[in-house]
């Protein structure tokens, strides 16, 4: 890559000032630009080292160090570009080179999109829950599966419109992701993107316009029937023993499922637990226990499970799944989710749709349908937004309504 300046003497005005060119060189493509805002005369103009001369004393001053300046500027800002390239494996195009010397910002040249986001991870994993992790490990996954599929050039300066158009064709097309989850990835993507800009990684707002949808869907979750029958049942496999009494904790403390895993005896009460929780950063958070909550304990009281006994996610929820069919927790539910416009409906037996994220929405519901009021049980699950709090509230209605019909409607 070269740059170098000479006169425009085909547009030399009336007063013999002639505008300075630049010409960039780089595999075989030649870009011209006039610099704006700098002129200077053929007499001097040193056409050895292609900078302005300053005048004679009896001269007029020819603005020779403000000119020069701005060559110099736009020197640096060119060599700056072409290292930008280097260190982001960047096959340069005219089009590329003239957008970057229209703009404005500072040429960032350390800070590669890809081993950024991998800061971000490393950087949260002492300040966000494990679950949280593994979000943003397959986000930067599935972007990685993005460029590679679609050769688009993933980088700070490239997360547009554009960029969110093509990742969500992307999305729908190629991987056939739910519009949930797209807009858990987008809204990743918008995280790390406000993360890295704090740090001065980048200067790129373009991603404040990304929208996230969001399609209402089902509450999975055991009625209060369904739950007894699961906590009643013995099991003969202690395997499955055990995962049923950790998701039935859950279903009677309203606990998540990292924050049940990471419970001590020291956490453990006579009537409640209490313990910081991981995702909101609660401390000191009190889980009030009832006669079920009790009873599990009890059972692993001064057993090498105390509290409770904990197994990695992906197994419970493959086990838990088990747990239910064997009990006939098995009434046909209908599941309707959205792949972008496209629509698809599915039928399945309850079990298969319960894993340890319906332990908490278990006991929420339950707990309104049992006439617990909505402020105690936010307060006891944590609960912060309250839309995503309105969908169990309409659960327990419609659960009132058609008992409602059932009961007193009949007569």
């Amino acid at each position: 890559m070269q740059v170098s300046f000479s006169l425009r003497k085909d547009k030399t005005d009336k007063n013999g000032l002639i505008p300075i060119r630049a010409l960039i060189t780089f595999k075989g493509v030649r870009i011209r630009r006039v610099i704006k805002n700098t002129k200077t005369t053929l007499k001097h103009w040193n056409n050895k080292n292609q900078r302005i001369k300053a005048p004679l004393k009896s001269e007029p001053y020819n603005y020779h160090i403000e000119y020069n300046k701005i060559l110099d500027e736009f020197d640096d800002k060119v060599k700056k570009i072409f290292r930008y390239i280097l260190l982001n494996n960047i096959t340069p195009t005219k089009e590329f080179i003239l957008d970057k010397l229209e703009k404005e910002e500072e040429i960032n040249l350390y800070h590669d999109f890809f081993i950024s986001f991998k800061e971000f991870i490393d950087k949260s994993k002492n300040t966000k829950a494990e679950r949280t992790i593994k979000s943003y490990v397959t986000t930067i996954n599935f972007i990685k599966d993005f460029t590679n599929e679609t050769s688009f050039e993933v980088r700070f300066d490239t997360i547009d419109y554009n960029f969110y158009e093509k990742f969500q064709d992307y999305a729908f097309e190629k991987r056939e992701t739910k519009n949930n989850y797209f807009g858990k990835l987008i809204t990743i993507i918008k995280t790390f993107m406000t993360w890295s800009f704090e740090r001065n990684y980048h200067e790129n707002l373009d991603y404040k316009k990304f929208k996230v949808k969001e399609d209402s869907i089902e509450v999975i979750y055991l009625t209060m029937v369904e739950l007894l029958q699961l906590y009643n049942f013995k099991f003969e496999n202690q395997r499955l023993e055990r995962v049923k009494d950790f998701y039935c904790f859950g279903c009677f403390t309203g606990l998540r499922f990292s924050d049940i895993k990471q419970l001590k005896p020291s956490n453990i009460f006579e009537n409640e637990v209490k313990l910081n929780i991981q995702k909101t950063k609660t401390i000191d958070h009190k889980i009030p226990l009832n006669k079920y909550s009790k009873e599990i304990l009890e059972k692993y009281k001064e057993t090498i499970y105390e509290p409770l006994p904990t197994i990695s996610s992906q197994k419970f929820n493959k086990y838990i799944k088990e747990c239910c069919k064997i009990v006939g927790i098995n009434t046909s539910t209908n599941i309707t989710r959205y792949i972008g416009t496209k629509r698809i409906d599915k039928t399945v037996p309850k079990y298969e749709l319960i894993t340890s994220h319906t332990a908490r929405k278990t006991f929420v519901t339950n707990s309104l349908i049992l006439g617990m009021k909505e402020m105690v049980v936010r307060n006891i699950t944590g609960h912060k937004k309250e839309e995503s709090f309105k969908k169990y509230v309409q659960i327990a209605e419609d659960f009132k309504r058609q008992e409602m019909d059932n009961t007193w409607d009949k007569i």
